[in-house]
């Protein structure tokens, strides 16, 4: 079974740091949603939908939101934290988060709750933490009110996104909390691409006949 471990005062990665972003190919991807595209070539990110928790000149940070892992829901984590569960603790299932540290947990939830330690808040939406103090809360049915646990991020070197965004792997649109926390798991990469004007299946059959 995956180990799930929270940093308890060390920053969440290095890259959070989104204060000292400077020029990035004058992009600025924070807040925002990754689309995968048909045909992406790693079949991890295959029609995911990746939110964008930081992105600067120093690389990339992210979470998928629409994919669950098969094997573990919150109160298998909260068992293996020996954090108790409270009878007002929702069961909620856990993402996978990215294939980078696929055993560190985090929380992406809705901006105003805010982590005794440390949380990083994305925009006056969105705001993500990765201390334990989060994970006592929810079991306790307290905490954001919309969130996602997730194991593991999807990291990018300096540079790395942009030259993926270049050969059109991925599609940009400004996220919103209907598509993240209120659209299941399975709509929302067709969700995400329709706030876009643009309809998944077309945009698979071309794909599929390039």
């Amino acid at each position: 079974m995956t180990r799930l471990h929270c940093a308890c005062h060390a920053p969440i990665i290095e890259v959070m740091d989104t204060k000292s972003t400077t020029d990035v190919s004058e992009m600025d991807l924070n807040g925002k949603l990754l689309i995968a595209m048909p045909g992406m070539g790693d079949p991890r990110f295959a029609n995911s939908v990746v939110f964008m928790c930081a992105h600067s000149d120093e690389g990339a940070m992210g979470l998928i939101v629409n994919k669950t892992t098969d094997e573990l829901r919150l109160r298998d984590l909260l068992e293996q934290l020996d954090i108790k569960r409270g009878e007002d603790a929702r069961d909620l299932p856990v993402h996978f988060g990215g294939p980078v540290e696929h055993g560190r947990g985090f929380v992406l939830h809705d901006y105003g709750y805010h982590s005794s330690i440390s949380t990083l808040d994305v925009n006056d939406d969105f705001a993500m933490t990765a201390t334990m103090d989060i994970l006592e809360d929810l079991a306790e049915g307290r905490g954001p009110s919309h969130n996602i646990v997730a194991l593991g991020y999807a990291g990018w070197g300096p540079g790395q996104l942009e030259s993926e965004l270049g050969q059109n792997a991925w599609l940009t649109v400004d996220a919103d909390k209907a598509i993240v926390f209120d659209t299941p798991d399975a709509t929302k990469w067709e969700a995400a691409l329709k706030k876009l004007g643009i309809d998944a299946l077309a945009l698979s059959a071309e794909a599929g006949r390039a």
